[in-house]
């Protein structure tokens, strides 16, 4: 079970927009992410070049915690709004999103992100 001041460690990285440094420092090195109902990522040095590759590809990131952060044994979740602002200028693309971790003892294994695609369209 994960220490809930390292739980928030976390969600405080991810706030501050961080979100490679959040993997590097709170993710298993086997671990593995899943969006949806996708086939899941497996590996930390993988999983922090893919979210490296979205940062990229954006102007700016706005990240904001919507919900208290919920802690059952080693299962944990957090409802998150992501402001996405393309390099053009133009606007923001906003999405919402539940993650639910897993963690073995203070790294997060596995998570998995629910959230609706037609969010990012338009």
């Amino acid at each position: 079970m994960p220490d809930r001041h390292v739980v928030e460690a976390f969600a405080a990285t991810v706030e501050s927009n961080d979100h490679v440094g959040a993997i590097e420092r709170f993710y298993a090195p086997d671990a593995s992410t899943r969006e949806n109902q996708n086939e899941p990522r497996h590996g930390r040095d993988k999983l922090a070049g893919r979210e490296a590759a979205v940062l990229a590809s954006v102007a700016k990131v706005e990240t904001v915690r919507l919900s208290p952060i919920f802690i059952d044994g080693d299962r944990s979740a957090i409802h998150w709004r992501f402001a996405f602002f393309p390099k053009d200028g133009g606007p923001a693309k906003v999405m919402e999103e539940v993650a639910l971790q897993t963690w073995r003892g203070n790294e997060i294994i596995a998570e998995q992100f629910f959230y609706d695609p037609a969010q990012m369209k338009g």
